[in-house]
């Protein structure tokens, strides 16, 4: 691999990270009680959100310039880790077997395309 690819490689992953911060973003947003939808959509957490979604889209293309078309869906798919990591330490959730057999699996999934492919 080389250093562009890597260059390219971590871009998407920089953007699959705050992607999945605006995630955690939206969720703390939703379990809030608002006194209309309006207020609901329209606040700064909400917006701010949705801000990066769009950052994290762009930086997604301009990371397709520079990496395979096959590597992206294996480097998209570390936001489940992410994700999980966040659920545990910020909303409490619980891991079970299930879920541990899945992220597992994932990242057999990402060491094999990685070390393989």
């Amino acid at each position: 691999m080389t250093n562009t690819t890597l260059l390219y490689a971590g871009i998407l992953l920089v953007g699959v990270f705050l992607s999945a911060i605006s995630q955690v973003m939206l969720k703390k947003a939703a379990a809030r009680q608002y006194d209309s939808k309006l207020k609901e959509y329209l606040n700064p957490l909400v917006i701010i959100a949705y801000t990066i979604f769009v950052g994290t889209t762009l930086l997604s293309v301009y990371a397709y310039k520079g990496i395979p078309l096959s590597m992206g869906p294996v480097l998209e798919a570390t936001s489940y880790i992410y994700i999980t990591i966040f659920g545990v330490c910020i909303f409490k959730e619980k891991l079970n077997p299930k879920k541990i057999v899945a992220l597992l699996l994932i990242v057999g999934g990402i060491l094999v395309y990685s070390l393989l492919g």
